[in-house]
């Protein structure tokens, strides 16, 4: 799915899921978008010859919900339609530091040039600590990762912000957009601000050679140095250090330890070894900094495209579910094991409320015969349109050589939710002793790779809406 479709499929998601009162889109827009998305949907792909796709539904769904919408509200256009800030950043950044880099060396007197130009030996080295910063951060992804993700959210967020005057379910269902746009977006983000960064930086070293030979044409430059703390031996061994490499592969010449001794302190600072400065600096900036800025850009440009064409949005989510029966999927089911617990006739009823409130209206339950305390996990396959459940009681203490070994065995890389029924145990304790217990169990869950979601199977209806 690429980020265009996972945009609109995922800003339409979170308005819905706001607007539970239909305040914003009525049964009618939904069932319209429907069945329209599903016309579509069959029509481009007969056009295309392929099957037609879950992703296709909802993108053309999504398209036509999105039209209402901003046909009843204008001031929602801007969001249907909006930027971040790594839009206006893209171009922009580059263009800045190619301007910035251009006044770098233009402070000062325009017809002497320092052998120890401060600018321009200030990019090599800066550049030279920033490939060893990526270096680090690529050999320590767990001490980056908060800093960066937060630092992509950031910019991908830009100036966004939620219109005024909008319904307030509209804007609530924005603002959750928003965030959960910018958290599923987190890598191409990253992608991207390594994109724009690298491009910048070799801008801004373009822009500083550039300014050297548009000044050079026309003014003579004159050539010397001085420093408190450095002697001729060391300035030259530190000009060898930095220039060796630009006079080997472009066959320039440098400047010998005579020379750099006579041009100490401007003694004998003569013009005609400028243009040869401006060659050995122009050579090393596109040695050390533009070309291997615009190969890091190119890559992280090669990985925004990558990325752009494989959103990671999960389709396995109970809302999409919901929305595969309208697209002419079969009726989801949802395949109950329960562990050391007895499933009641009210109980059964309540599995059934469940099941349509996570997978559709149409969704079944297959209940299957109880695991005991302590025993095995039986296998369970994935199937399509089918979700794999372990129902606890929540009433019991969960133990890792029991619960956690029979959660961890049962999902094996495959989606499992755990449904935590608290009914029993809200029978006879107080709200503070249970909110605890379900605390308890959503931790121990999530710790075993499992999706918790708390049901009170007696009393289904009382936990519509709230978080699991």
């Amino acid at each position: 799915m690429n980020e265009k479709t996972a945009r609109a499929i995922l800003l339409v998601k979170a308005i819905e899921e706001a607007d539970q009162q239909q305040d914003v889109l009525t049964e009618d827009d939904r069932k319209f978008a429907s069945r329209t998305a599903r016309e579509l949907a069959h029509w481009q792909a007969a056009e295309s010859r392929n099957a037609a796709t879950l992703p296709d539904f909802l993108y053309q769904r999504a398209e036509q919900l999105l039209k209402r919408l901003t046909a009843r509200h204008k001031l929602f256009a801007s969001v249907a339609q909006g930027h971040s800030g790594m839009w206006g950043a893209s171009w922009l950044l580059p263009i800045v530091a190619l301007l910035v880099g251009a006044m770098a060396e233009r402070f000062g007197d325009p017809h002497r040039v320092d052998l120890l130009s401060f600018p321009l030996l200030g990019i090599i080295a800066w550049n030279m600590l920033a490939y060893l910063l990526i270096l680090g951060w690529a050999l320590a992804p767990s001490r980056r990762a908060g800093l960066r993700r937060a630092m992509a959210n950031r910019m991908a967020l830009g100036g966004a912000h939620v219109p005024r005057r909008l319904p307030h379910a509209l804007a609530g269902g924005v603002l959750q957009f928003m965030v959960d746009w910018a958290r599923l977006g987190a890598r191409l983000n990253l992608a991207r601000i390594a994109r724009i960064l690298h491009w910048s930086a070799a801008a801004f070293a373009i822009g500083a050679a550039l300014s050297l030979y548009a000044r050079g044409i026309l003014s003579l430059y004159a050539t010397g140095w001085e420093s408190t703390f450095l002697n001729a031996s060391q300035v030259h061994r530190l000009l060898s250090l930095v220039f060796t490499p630009a006079e080997k592969l472009f066959g320039l010449e440098g400047f010998t330890l005579d020379e750099v001794m006579g041009l100490q302190n401007w003694s004998d600072a003569r013009f005609g070894n400028g243009a040869r400065w401006v060659h050995l600096y122009s050579a090393s900036l596109l040695l050390y900094v533009v070309v291997p800025r615009m190969v890091l850009g190119a890559l992280a440009a090669a990985r925004v495209i990558w990325l752009r064409q494989r959103f990671p949005l999960d389709l396995e989510q109970p809302y999409f579910h919901q929305l595969s029966v309208a697209a002419g999927g079969e009726p989801g089911m949802l395949r109950v094991l329960p562990y050391s617990l007895t499933v009641d006739e009210a109980r059964s009823k309540g599995l059934d409320s469940v099941a349509q409130e996570m997978l559709g209206e149409q969704a079944r339950v297959r209940l299957l015969p109880a695991a005991a305390y302590g025993s095995e996990a039986p296998p369970l396959e994935a199937g399509e349109g089918v979700t794999n459940a372990v129902l606890f009681g929540i009433a019991a203490t969960p133990e890792q050589e029991n619960h956690g070994v029979f959660l961890a065995a049962l999902g094996r890389g495959k989606r499992l939710v755990a449904l935590l029924d608290q009914s029993a145990l809200a029978a006879r304790t107080d709200a503070g002793r249970l909110s605890e217990r379900v605390e308890l169990w959503r931790e121990f869950c999530i710790l075993h790779g499992a999706e918790p979601m708390v049901v009170d199977l007696l009393a289904p209806e009382a936990m519509k809406g709230q978080p699991a």
